[in-house]
């Protein structure tokens, strides 16, 4: 027997009664027995809280549950496999002659009941209407509510009921999956932007949904709605408050939604809530990135600087109890005599983080030896760039490389690098560097300074951009703050506007683009050759020269 809830004040002759309910059975064709619904009805309206029970497939009650005049609190239950009904039935009473609350139905749907039936009792104690709900897959609001009945008009063929409903949630799953890519289905997921008048951005809410949806496709997910929330202020435990939260899980359970990512960070107590209140993995922008990084690290030096990243993301995010982070704690933390589980996490994490940074370190010398045995006469010329502008086929197509190329976001993380043919035997080194994007994830922007460092040995530097993006100009000016955070803003730079086939002339001319800048396309090849000249231009022309040409940084 299991009783929960609230029982404080409760005499020891409550526990028997309590105890004489839990005993009872209840015929697998039936919602509930007469003498249950007497029983939970005489109980409620003697100590005058709402009383419930879970009920099971096989008529046993598995759990009595006690709530307060107002409402009853189910216990936390077993994470549910998405699609299918949780084999159990609530069987509750209303004080205050009430039908099925939204409260009732939230925990319908989101706890995937069976069945959810509230009893109203009269004025002796015993019970007089029933109101029933389930859960009809693929409708919305995702449930049928029946008719209000008496207890001698209850159904009398419920195990029929549930394998209909069983029959129409496989129905549904079969109809999502010939929506998806017939090849491989995606995990699904609910994409929610909030935002404040206080919060500062370069970019519309759209904008920014957009982008977050590039990283689903990155990251093999397959974002099936969007949400975004206007409000005067975050809610400081749940961002967009419980009932709010509650919708964006409805609808989750709705589009049989997997996981629901949000389109800024969240703090640990945050993310464990809204874990609670929508039984689903939610995870935020920054973690999103991290595991795209950590499926595209392939060298020890980019992988050493992802598990750095994402370490110091999780140092501050462990808690006991919260399995929402398991998507990135597999294999810390252990056991040990004087220390807790918490305590133990904690601190290997620490260890672990001074074991990367040293090695990181070590590896950094190591690059700084190879720079400087570097030839001095060969110059560097390093790609950057916003993710996603093409920076690698321009890699592929002026050095004749064959780099892997995918129109993906951060699909290159290690520096690539590749000798470059600029004519009459000079030459030059030609790098690829990692992608830059808008709020670039602190734990991430640390951990790879040391590769960005590299970028101050450089002599030139193309900056590649989708001159097609409507928004190119703000993706700028994301770029030219990380740089100067990095302190790199002084390097000598060419504006590479890159995908030009995409435009018509009149647009080209229309553009306000950066001094100094050349319209290109790497995949057709166009105007490549007057790139080479310009790049050999200002290598091979006397400093002094080039230095009355210097080109302006966009502010």
């Amino acid at each position: 027997m299991h009783i929960c809830g609230s029982l404080h004040g409760l005499k020891p002759f409550h526990y028997k009664q309590l105890e004489r309910i839990s005993s009872q059975r209840v015929r697998t064709d039936s919602v509930v027995s007469s003498s249950l619904a007497s029983s939970l009805a005489l109980f409620s309206h003697e100590v005058r809280r709402q009383i419930g029970v879970l009920i099971n497939r096989n008529g046993s009650v598995v759990s009595v549950i006690v709530g307060d005049s107002q409402q009853i609190f189910i216990p936390s239950l077993e994470r549910m496999k998405k699609g299918r009904l949780r084999g159990l039935r609530l069987v509750h009473t209303h004080l205050k002659k009430e039908s099925l609350t939204q409260e009732d139905l939230y925990d319908l749907i989101l706890l995937r009941l069976d069945y959810i039936t509230a009893i109203t009792i009269d004025g002796n104690g015993l019970p007089e209407k029933f109101y029933s709900a389930y859960i009809l897959p693929g409708t919305d609001p995702g449930c049928f509510i029946e008719e209000p009945c008496l207890s001698k008009n209850l159904p009398e063929n419920f195990s029929q009921i549930l394998d209909y409903l069983e029959v129409l949630f496989q129905q549904e799953e079969n109809r999502l999956k010939r929506i998806q890519n017939k090849s491989r289905a995606l995990p699904r997921c609910i994409l929610v932007g909030i935002y404040t008048p206080s919060m500062r951005r370069e970019r519309t809410p759209d904008e920014s949904m957009r982008e977050l949806c590039e990283l689903c496709k990155t990251a093999n997910l397959l974002p099936v709605s969007q949400i975004i929330q206007k409000r005067s202020s975050l809610d400081p435990t749940s961002l967009v408050g419980s009932g709010k939260a509650k919708e964006i899980a409805l609808k989750a359970v709705q589009l049989n939604a997997e996981l629901i990512i949000f389109d800024l960070e969240l703090s640990a107590v945050q993310a464990k809530r809204l874990s609670q209140i929508c039984d689903l993995k939610i995870i935020d922008r920054t973690q999103l990135i991290l595991d795209i990084f950590s499926c595209h690290a392939h060298s020890k030096d980019g992988k050493l600087q992802v598990e750095l990243a994402q370490l110091r993301y999780l140092k501050e995010r462990l808690s006991e109890k919260d399995d929402n982070m398991s998507r990135l704690t597999g294999g810390i933390g252990g056991r040990g005599p004087g220390e807790t589980k918490l305590e133990i996490g904690r601190r290997k994490v620490r260890e672990r983080i001074r074991r990367l940074e040293k090695e990181l370190s070590s590896l950094k010398k190591h690059r700084q030896l190879l720079r400087s045995n570097r030839a001095a006469k060969i110059h560097l010329v390093s790609i950057l760039g916003y993710t996603n502008t093409g920076k690698s086929t321009l890699l592929n197509s002026l050095s004749g490389a064959h780099q892997t190329v995918q129109d993906q976001m951060f699909a290159t993380l290690e520096p690539v690098t590749r000798r470059l043919s600029l004519g009459h035997q000079k030459k030059a080194l030609l790098t690829d560097t990692v992608g830059f994007i808008h709020d670039l994830p602190p734990e991430l922007q640390r951990s790879f300074e040391a590769t960005l460092e590299e970028l101050s040995d450089s002599d030139l530097i193309l900056h590649c951009i989708d001159s097609s993006d409507p928004t190119w100009n703000r993706k700028i000016k994301a770029v030219e703050q990380i740089l100067g955070e990095l302190n790199l803003l002084d390097l000598p730079c060419i504006y590479v506007m890159n995908k030009c086939d995409l435009l018509s002339s009149e647009s080209m001319s229309s553009m306000q683009a950066p001094e100094n800048s050349i319209f290109v396309s790497a995949q057709r090849k166009i105007n490549l050759d007057i790139l080479l000249a310009k790049i050999q231009q200002f290598l091979f022309t006397p400093k002094k020269v080039w230095e009355q040409r210097q080109i302006k940084i966009i502010s």
